[in-house]
């Protein structure tokens, strides 16, 4: 199968789904493409580029209304022209996003458990951090108690800081001494690791073919590149910011998770470089095309400084 029927067949499958999350497509541009490289964009750009998904310009620009309402993005007029951007919080939101969608699994682990205790906060602050704190991997192990076995700290304090609790929160450290397999078990049950794993299965099923064609095809333009790179984060991420984010001691031997985190990489070090190009043709700002990405996006995924895959023309 050539790269370009492997990306349409995507396509085609992203766009016959019963509800299209338009907005949740978008989020996934401005954070993979648009925050790295200045995080403001014209709408009409915008546009222009989320039509290639069969998304129309009245849900774009309703999906954009509504992520502005929420608190994602903010705009300003420059004359007939509509420019997005990042909102501070946004901005912080996706920071965080960022350093687990395209971190590596965790693997050293000292054995300690990060634990919050719950019970200073009323009932609709409870639920307010288990979400928030759930984004970040935190895990249920009781009513009045979330575990993390490694967590980003920073990220933490950033979260319960905005959340208006980092006074009622207690942060504690501890360390499992009886019953490593009892801990095993709940922390497979916490996270419901058996339900990530299937879907892990399915995103591996669902990119292999993409992978497959582009180790027997090389050739490749910039659009095609942009929409399977844009695809595979979106499937990605969904069911990486579920993911707790485990040492390997607490997950399954087969665990599915370390197969998909494998295949994006590899598909994403093939593709990222030709996405930007189409970046940089399609995408405007008030000054022009979007400037380079900034130079903490060539650490994701390990390092994206060598590009696996070229284009036709290139030999």
């Amino acid at each position: 199968m050539k790269v370009e029927s492997a990306c349409r067949r995507l396509i085609d499958e992203y766009s016959s789904r019963p509800t299209l999350r338009s907005g949740s497509l978008i989020t996934t541009v401005f954070g993979d493409a648009i925050a790295p490289r200045g995080g403001t964009v014209w709408l009409g750009s915008l546009i222009e580029v989320m039509s290639n998904f069969g998304i129309g310009e009245r849900l774009v620009r309703t999906s954009v209304f509504r992520l502005a309402r929420d608190g994602w993005l903010q705009s300003e007029q420059i004359g007939r022209r509509s420019y997005y951007s990042l909102t501070d919080e946004g901005r912080e939101q996706f920071d965080q996003a960022t350093h687990r969608i395209y971190g590596a699994p965790a693997k050293d682990w000292d054995g300690q458990w990060c634990l919050l205790l719950l019970s200073g906060l009323d009932t609709a602050n409870k639920e307010l951090v288990r979400k928030e704190c759930g984004w970040l991997g935190f895990g249920p192990m009781s009513a009045n108690v979330l575990a993390h076995p490694a967590p980003n700290l920073s990220d933490l304090d950033i979260t319960l800081q905005r959340l208006g609790v980092a006074d009622d929160v207690v942060v504690v450290n501890g360390q499992t001494v009886r019953n490593e397999a009892g801990m095993r078990r709940l922390a497979h049950e916490s996270w419901n690791l058996a339900d990530l794993d299937e879907r892990y299965d399915a995103f591996v099923k669902m990119f292999r073919p993409l992978m497959r064609s582009l180790q027997s095809d090389s050739r490749v333009d910039d659009k095609t590149a942009f929409l399977a790179r844009t695809l595979l984060i979106q499937e990605y991420r969904k069911i990486l910011l579920r993911d707790p984010m485990l040492p390997e001691e607490l997950l399954p031997s087969d665990w599915q998770g370390a197969t998909a985190y494998q295949l994006c990489r590899k598909l994403y070090r093939a593709l990222y470089l030709f996405a930007d190009q189409y970046l940089t043709e399609a995408m405007e700002t008030a000054e022009g095309p979007l400037p380079p990405p900034a130079s903490g996006f060539l650490a994701r995924f390990g390092g994206l400084d060598k590009p696996h895959i070229r284009k036709a023309e290139d030999g």
